[in-house]
């Protein structure tokens, strides 16, 4: 799933995002557009659970459509 990261503006938050998913699930896939601030997951997590790793990693993030 796709989720748009407004605050994710360099490689320091890139990092941060990727280590705070995988710690939660360690096979995640992730593809960043950091130019549409968007990372797209793919991961065993449900949608909300993806959600909140991401707030605790300190960045607010939205589902996006397909």
């Amino acid at each position: 799933m796709k989720y748009s990261v407004p605050d994710m503006s360099c490689g320091h938050c890139r990092a941060s995002i990727e280590k705070a998913v995988r710690a939660a699930d360690p096979a995640a896939e992730l593809a960043f557009d950091q130019e549409q601030r968007s990372v797209e997951i793919g991961s065993a997590l449900e949608a909300p659970a993806v959600v909140a790793v991401l707030a605790e990693a300190g960045y607010a993030a939205t589902p996006q459509p397909g």
